[in-house]
C-alpha cells in the first residue's frame, strides 16, 4: 500500500472517530432509545419508570480490534421525592486503546405547574465517576529505547464530572449538559490530548400529535461542541410513534454532520475536504415493561475506512412503574 493511502485511511479513521477516542462514554445515537439519561444527567428519575437500559455497539464487523463499546445505565426516582439517582458503567475498546468507567448521578426536578397534569419541570442533574485508560504497547514496533513507548501496557485512572439541567413543558423539552468538567492527564500522560476533555451539549425537541390518534411525531437536534480542538456537530433527528395494546412501535432517522472538515490527498494529487456525515435508521418497539431498539450507520462520506458500518442493539427494562402523572405527549417522562 501506498503512503500516500496509508496517510489518507489514517486521517479517515481519527476523524470519523472524534468521539471515541479517550472521552468518557462516546455520544453515538443510543441516547435516541429512550435514553437520554445517557448523556444528561438531569434525566435521572425523570420518567414515571425505573429505567434500565443496556446499549452494544459493534463497528466494522470482521475486522480485528474495531471499535466496540457496550453502556449498562439505570436509573429512578427516589420514592416519591422530587430526585432521583442513576448509574452508568461502560467500556470502550479501539485498537490499541480501551477505557472503562462508572458515574453515579444525583438529580432534582422542580415541578412548577398547579398540579401534575400539566407538566411544567426544570430538572438539574450531577454526575461524578471514574474513567480508567489503558494503551496496550506491548505490540508496537520499535528500535532501541524510545521516550514515548514503553513497550507495557499503559493504565491511568482519572476522576472527572458532568452537569446539566433540563426543562420540559408539556410536549417541548430541552436539555444543556457539560461533560468532563475537569482536566484529566490520561493514560502515557498524553496531556495534550487530555487534559481539556470538556464536551458541551445542547438538545431540543418536540412531539407532535393529534388529539385521540395513535400516531406521534418527535423531531429534535442535538448540538456537539468539544472545547479543545472548537469542532462542532449536528444530530438533526426525527421519530415516529405508534400506540399498539401492547405498548408501541417505533422508527426513526438521525443524520449527523460535522462542521468541520478533514483534508486527504485524492489518487490525481489534489487535495480536498470532507465533513463527516452519518445517517441512522433506528427502529424500536416497547412490549409492556421491555424495549428491544436496533439503528444502523451509516458513513456518507466519499473516503471511508470501510463500507462495514456501525451495528448497535439496545435492550432495556422499566420496573416500580407509576401512574402516568401528566397530560402530555412525552415519551421520555410518561
Amino acid at each position: 500500500m501506498k503512503l500516500k493511502n496509508i496517510i489518507l485511511i489514517a486521517i479517515t479513521v481519527l476523524f470519523t472517530h472524534v468521539a471515541t477516542s479517550q472521552e468518557g462514554i462516546p455520544i453515538y445515537t443510543d441516547y435516541l432509545t429512550d435514553n437520554y439519561y445517557l448523556i444528561h444527567p438531569s434525566m435521572a428519575g425523570v420518567a414515571n419508570c425505573s429505567k434500565v437500559r443496556l446499549t452494544g455497539r459493534q463497528q466494522w464487523f470482521g475486522h480485528e480490534d474495531a471499535p466496540k463499546l457496550l453502556t449498562l445505565s439505570l436509573n429512578g426516582r427516589i420514592g416519591d421525592s422530587q430526585s432521583g439517582i442513576g448509574g452508568i458503567i461502560y467500556t470502550d475498546k479501539n485498537g490499541y486503546h480501551s477505557q472503562s468507567g462508572a458515574y453515579a448521578t444525583y438529580a432534582h426536578h422542580l415541578l412548577f405547574s398547579r398540579s401534575e397534569v400539566d407538566l411544567n419541570m426544570l430538572s438539574f442533574g450531577l454526575s461524578a465517576g471514574f474513567i480508567q485508560y489503558r494503551l496496550d504497547e506491548t505490540s508496537f514496533l520499535f528500535d532501541g529505547p524510545d521516550p514515548i513507548i514503553d513497550g507495557i501496557v499503559q493504565n491511568e485512572t482519572n476522576f472527572n464530572l458532568d452537569f446539566g439541567f433540563s426543562y420540559h413543558y408539556l410536549d417541548f423539552y430541552a436539555h444543556a449538559t457539560v461533560k468532563n468538567l475537569l482536566n484529566n492527564d490520561g493514560v502515557n500522560k498524553e496531556v495534550g490530548l487530555t487534559s481539556n476533555l470538556r464536551r458541551y451539549l445542547v438538545s431540543v425537541g418536540n412531539v407532535f400529535s393529534k388529539f385521540g390518534s395513535t400516531w406521534s411525531f418527535e423531531p429534535s437536534v442535538l448540538f456537539q461542541y468539544k472545547d479543545s480542538t472548537k469542532e462542532a456537530l449536528f444530530d438533526f433527528n426525527a421519530k415516529v410513534y405508534k400506540r399498539m395494546e401492547f405498548g408501541k412501535i417505533w422508527g426513526g432517522l438521525s443524520y449527523r454532520k460535522s462542521l468541520d472538515g478533514a483534508d486527504f490527498i485524492t489518487a490525481s494529487d489534489d487535495v480536498e475536504s470532507q465533513k463527516l456525515t452519518q445517517i441512522t435508521p433506528i427502529l424500536g418497539v416497547n412490549y409492556k415493561d421491555f424495549l428491544f431498539a436496533y439503528n444502523y450507520t451509516y458513513q456518507a462520506n466519499e473516503v471511508v475506512y470501510t463500507n462495514a458500518g456501525f451495528h448497535q442493539l439496545t435492550l432495556g427494562y422499566n420496573f416500580s412503574c407509576k401512574r402516568e402523572r401528566y397530560e402530555c405527549n412525552c415519551p421520555a417522562v410518561n
